[in-house]
C-alpha cells in the first residue's frame, strides 16, 4: 500500500520543531546540492546583487533549519582539473546524475544524521554513494522532474533508478500530480507532498495598475515554459508589450515584433524594476507534473503583481483560481483573453494579487513552512 502523506500544517510544525530544538540533541543535516549551488558562492552572489530572484542567504533557505534544532552543512564545489571535470561530466551524462560531485563530499555526508537533496539528480547520486560506502545516513530524496521523465527512461536507467530509490528513506514532491504517479510506481516507498516556498522577507503592497498599455512580464528558465503559446497570444496586439526575462526562451521569437523583447535579468534591481512596470506576470506552461513556474508565481505574489498562469502541474495546490487567473494549456485565444481581462479590471486584479500575497505571508506557503516540513520529516526518519 502506498504510504503517502501531506506536510501542510505550519503551526503544528512550528510547535514540534521548537520542542525538538529545546529538548533534543540537534540533528546533523547535510544538504547536498548541485555543484553550481555552492553555499559560499551563493552568499557572495546574493551580497553582490547578482543572485536574481527572491533568495535567502543560504541556498533555497535550508539554513533556516539551524533555528529549528539542526546543525546544517552544505555540499561544496571542490576544485577540479580539466581531466577530472571531463570525467565527472562524462559519468553524469552516462548515468544521469553527478556521482563524482557526491562522492567528493566524503565524511561530511556519511557522518550526518540525514542528507537533504533538492532534486533527483542529487538524491540518486547520494544514494549511490551511501550504497557504495555502506553508510547508515538517512536520505530525503526531493523529486522534481523524474516523474515527468520516467516513461521516457531506457530500461537500464529505470532499473538503476529503482535500485537507488530503494535506498531513499522518503521521497518528497512539490506537486500532487508528481506524488500520485510516484505512489503508483513505488507503492512501498514513503512519499510526501512538501509545497515549495521562497523567502517572504520582502514584499510590495499590491496596487491598481494602469489598464493601458498592457505590459506583460514573463520570467523563468524551466524546461516546461510554453513560450510559443505566449508569443502567439501577444503577437499582433499593438497595445500589448511582452518582456521575457529568460536564458532559455527563443531569442529569435522577438525578431519580427517590436513589442516583444527577450533578454536575461542580470541583477536583482533589474528584476524588481520589471515587476514594478508590469501590468501582470504571465506563466505559460506545457502540461507537466512538477508545479513548473511556482517560484515565479510566488515572487510575483510578493511583488504585488497579478498573475495569469497555465492550469498545469498542480499549481492549484498552491493558489486557487480566485488568486491566480488560470488558462488551459496551449490555448492561445484563452491566454490572450485572460491577459486582456486582467488588465481591463485593475481593481479586481489588485484584489487577486492581494489574496495571493496574503497566502504567502500567513504561513501557509514560503521558505519557513518549506524548511519546517523538512525538519519534521527528519524528526520522523531519524527517530529522536
Amino acid at each position: 500500500m502506498a504510504m503517502g502523506a501531506l506536510v501542510s500544517d505550519p503551526s503544528a510544525a512550528t510547535e514540534t520543531a521548537g520542542e525538538a530544538a529545546g529538548t533534543a540533541k540537534p540533528f546533523s543535516v547535510f544538504v547536498h546540492l548541485a555543484r553550481n549551488k555552492d553555499a559560499d558562492q551563493w552568499r557572495a552572489a546574493k551580497r553582490n546583487g547578482e543572485l536574481v530572484g527572491f533568495n535567502e542567504d543560504t541556498p533555497y533557505g535550508y539554513g533556516r533549519a539551524e533555528a529549528l534544532g539542526c546543525r546544517v552543512a552544505f555540499s561544496r564545489s571542490v576544485p577540479e582539473t580539466a581531466a577530472a571535470k571531463l570525467a565527472r561530466l562524462a559519468a553524469r551524462a552516462f548515468v544521469g546524475f553527478d556521482f563524482f560531485h557526491a562522492l567528493r563530499q566524503g565524511e561530511a555526508m556519511t557522518d550526518a544524521d540525514i542528507v537533504w537533496t533538492h532534486t533527483e539528480s542529487q538524491f540518486l547520486a547520494v544514494a549511490a554513494v551511501l550504497l557504495l560506502t555502506g553508510a547508515k545516513t538517512k536520505l530525503l530524496g526531493q523529486t522534481v522532474w523524474l516523474m515527468d521523465r520516467w516513461v521516457r527512461l531506457d530500461p537500464l536507467r529505470r532499473a538503476l533508478y529503482r535500485r537507488l530509490i530503494r535506498r531513499v528513506d522518503v521521497l518528497t514532491f512539490h506537486s500532487p500530480a508528481n506524488l500520485a504517479l510516484a505512489q503508483r510506481l513505488f507503492p512501498d516507498k514513503k512519499t510526501v507532498l512538501v509545497r515549495y516556498g521562497i523567502t517572504t522577507a520582502f514584499r510590495v503592497e499590491p496596487r491598481q495598475r494602469p489598464a493601458a498599455p498592457i505590459r506583460v512580464l514573463a520570467i523563468g528558465n524551466d524546461r516546461d515554459r510554453d513560450w510559443p503559446t505566449l508569443i502567439a497570444a501577444v503577437r499582433g496586439q499593438p497595445d500589448v508589450s511582452l518582456l521575457i526575462l529568460s536564458g532559455a526562451a527563443p531569442y529569435g521569437a522577438a525578431r519580427d515584433d517590436p513589442n516583444i523583447e527577450v533578454r536575461r535579468a542580470r541583477t536583482q534591481d533589474e528584476l524588481m524594476r520589471a515587476f514594478e512596470q508590469a501590468t501582470l506576470v504571465c506563466v505559460p506552461l506545457r502540461p507537466n507534473l512538477h508545479a513548473s513556474g511556482i517560484t515565479v508565481i510566488q515572487e510575483a505574489a510578493l511583488a504585488g503583481v497579478p498573475v495569469v498562469a497555465t492550469d498545469a502541474g498542480g499549481l492549484d495546490a498552491y493558489f486557487p483560481p480566485n488568486e491566480i487567473r488560470y488558462t488551459p494549456p496551449g490555448d492561445v485565444a484563452a491566454l490572450r483573453a485572460a491577459i486582456r481581462a486582467t488588465a481591463a479590471n485593475p481593481a479586481e486584479a489588485c484584489e487577486q494579487a492581494r489574496r495571493a500575497q496574503a497566502r504567502m505571508i500567513d504561513g501557509r506557503l514560503g521558505a519557513e513552512a518549506y524548511v519546517r516540513a523538512h525538519v519534521e520529516l527528519t524528526r520522523e526518519i531519524v527517530g529522536r
